[in-house]
C-alpha cells in the first residue's frame, strides 16, 4: 500500500529498490542451507480456523520475509522512505503491506490489519520496529492478537555467517551459502496487553536457533 507522504520521485525510488532488491534477496536466500524448527505451526493455526500473527525482532526480518514469501501475509510498514522500499520488497515476494508505524499512522494501520485478519489474511509484525529501541516489544502485536483472537507466532532466525548492518536494530544479512537456523515457536494466545511472554519466547527461540548452528 503506497503512501502519499513520499514525493513522486521517492515513490519511483522505492519501486526501483523493490524491483532490484526482491530478486537479489531471493537469489541470496536460495543459496542458503535452511534448518527450520516448528514450520508446521503456521499451517496448523490456519487449519484451526484462525490466522497467525507472525512476530519477529526487526533485526531478523530479512530471512523471515523470504521464508514466509508467497503466503499473502499482511505486514505493517513505516510510511517513511525506508519503510516503503522495504514494503515494495515484501510485496514483490508475494505478501502485502499496510502503511503505518508506532510513531505515525499506527492506529489506522492496526485497524486495517485487524480487518485483513478478520477476512482471513495472516499478519506479521516487527515487534520492536520501526525505530526501536531494539528488542523492546511494542504493544501493537499484542493489541492485534487481543482484538482478533488470533495467536502470535514467535519467529527467530540466526545465520552461521552474516553481515551486520550499522543500524539501530543491527540487521542481520546472511552471507551466501551460509546456514540459517529458523525457529518458529508454538502459537501463543495473548490474554491482555500486560502479557510479556512474547519477548521471553523470542529470546528462547534465539537460544534454540544458535544451538541448531553448533
Amino acid at each position: 500500500m503506497p503512501t502519499d507522504r513520499l514525493t513522486r520521485f521517492q515513490r519511483f525510488e522505492t519501486n526501483l529498490i523493490g524491483a532490484l532488491g526482491a530478486p537479489a534477496i531471493d537469489a541470496l536466500c536460495r543459496t542458503i542451507t535452511w534448518k527450520v524448527e516448528g514450520d508446521h505451526y503456521f499451517d496448523e493455526v490456519l487449519r484451526s480456523g484462525r490466522v497467525p500473527i507472525v512476530t519477529v525482532w526487526h533485526g531478523r526480518i530479512l530471512p523471515v520475509i523470504w521464508y514466509f514469501r508467497g503466503r499473502g501475509v499482511v505486514v505493517m510498514a513505516s510510511e517513511n522512505f525506508d519503510g516503503q522500499w522495504i514494503a515494495r520488497i515484501i510485496e514483490r515476494l508475494g505478501n502485502r503491506t499496510v502503511a503505518g508505524s508506532t510513531s505515525h499512522g499506527g492506529s489506522r494501520a492496526l485497524i486495517s490489519m485487524k480487518r485483513e485478519i478478520e477476512r482471513g489474511a495472516p499478519a506479521a509484525f516487527a515487534l520492536d520496529g520501526p525505530r526501536g529501541p531494539a528488542r523492546v516489544a511494542q504493544p501493537g502485536a499484542v493489541w492485534l492478537a487481543g482484538a482478533t483472537g488470533s495467536p502470535l507466532l514467535p519467529v527467530h532466525a540466526e545465520a552461521s555467517r552474516s553481515w551486520t548492518v550499522n543500524s539501530w536494530d543491527r540487521t542481520m544479512v546472511p552471507k551466501p551459502f551460509s546456514t540459517v537456523a529458523l525457529v518458529i515457536g508454538p502459537p501463543l494466545p495473548i490474554i491482555d496487553a500486560s502479557d510479556h511472554r512474547l519477548a521471553d519466547v523470542l529470546n528462547a527461540n534465539e537460544k534454540g536457533a544458535r544451538q541448531m548452528l553448533t
